[in-house]
């Protein structure tokens, strides 16, 4: 039991990292430029993706993009309110697959990360990555801790990113006017990405609280680099795209 306890804290640390590698690199960096990076800490981030969840970017951003274009109305791959929230809560992986095996689509929407020398060579080989990863699990806890905590990662990782699409666009509050909704306890598991009506009425703002009561994990992070300079933010506030609702 301590072992089976001890694997899930394991599995749950490691997507806490790539829920990081997400919400700051994949989201706020690549997909909105509401921060840039220096290159060593830029190629981190790519690792770190590559080895705990083996996304290439490029086609994250495609898809995350065109949630943009299209929100909630045809053309959006994930809208619960088009498909019904328990249909992109339990199929957001196949979804997400559509528009990202779409090499159409992902020069479309990610025409600005084209595929480079490390893509082809390490990044595009998203089963490396993850091998490498479980391996690293396995040598450093074991057979059964490492394996427990890659399985119990990666169904969590998957459910939380889906929650994002689903939970956030259905239940919570609009404080802003747009189709989104704010939910502080995903933002809580997801470091901010559950302030989701934020990011959409500021989705070039690095930071998704915008206001006191709302926690940003991920935003003291991005502070601390802003501060060590390896970090630079687009805009000091929060720059709304469209008037809260009344």
């Amino acid at each position: 039991m301590i072992t089976v306890l001890f694997a899930l804290v394991v599995g749950f640390a490691v997507c806490q990292l790539a829920t990081l590698a997400t919400t700051i690199f994949l989201h706020r960096t690549l997909s909105h430029r509401a921060l840039s990076m220096k290159p060593w800490l830029r190629f981190l981030f790519r690792c770190l993706v590559w080895i705990t969840v083996g996304i290439r970017p490029r086609q994250w951003v495609a898809v995350h993009r065109k949630h943009h274009a299209f929100t909630d109305v045809d053309g959006d791959p994930h809208s619960p309110r088009l498909l019904g929230w328990v249909t992109v809560q339990f199929g957001n992986v196949a979804l997400y697959r559509k528009v990202a095996n779409d090499p159409e689509q992902v020069r479309r929407y990610a025409r600005d990360l084209p595929a480079d020398r490390w893509d082809r060579v390490l990044f595009d080989h998203s089963w490396l990555g993850l091998a490498i990863g479980i391996t690293f699990l396995v040598v450093v806890f074991g057979p059964l801790v490492g394996l427990l905590a890659a399985a119990f990662h990666t169904v969590l990782y998957l459910m939380l990113n889906a929650a994002v699409n689903a939970i956030t666009h259905t239940f919570g509050s609009r404080p802003n006017g747009n189709t989104a909704t704010n939910l502080q306890w995903l933002a809580l598991l997801t470091l901010g990405e559950g302030l989701h009506n934020n990011h959409h009425a500021a989705p070039t703002s690095a930071k998704f609280s915008l206001n006191r009561r709302e926690i940003d994990l991920g935003w003291p992070l991005i502070a601390l680099g802003q501060k060590l300079g390896w970090v630079t933010v687009r805009h000091d506030g929060a720059k709304l795209k469209q008037p809260a609702a009344v």
